[in-house]
């Protein structure tokens, strides 16, 4: 990967993680109140929406050091705050007060991390 190439890969992946986690939150939600959208296809897309936050993260830090770019500190914190959201909504699946609620958690979850994609596009 080319040092070039970053921007391009760190800008596309920044409408992913905008995309597929306002799909996979819209759709958990509808899961939430309509049990036959609860199919396999939905956490496939969860997890796609999440380990973008990851790859967001690394092509980031590879952009802002290869590079030598000046990182804002709110877009940082935007960025690791996605990170820390999956970690969050990963470890909160198995409580036992959100028995029968992961759908609203991670619908919840993944329009969060959405509005910390679309809020470090304004930055």
């Amino acid at each position: 990967m080319t040092a070039s190439a970053l921007p391009s890969l760190h800008d596309g992946g920044a409408w992913a993680l905008i995309g597929l986690n306002a799909a996979a939150g819209l759709w958990a939600l509808g899961a939430h109140v309509r049990p036959a959208l609860r199919v396999r296809a939905l956490w496939a897309v969860v997890i796609a929406a999440q380990l973008v936050a990851f790859y967001q993260a690394i092509t980031g830090v590879l952009l802002v050091t290869s590079d030598d770019r000046e990182l804002s500190d709110l877009h940082a914190l935007y960025g690791f705050s996605a990170i820390i959201a999956v970690g969050i909504l990963y470890s909160y699946r198995t409580s036992p007060f959100m028995r029968d609620k992961e759908y609203l958690l991670y619908g919840l979850g993944c329009l969060f991390i959405m509005g910390l994609g679309l809020r470090e596009l304004a930055l």
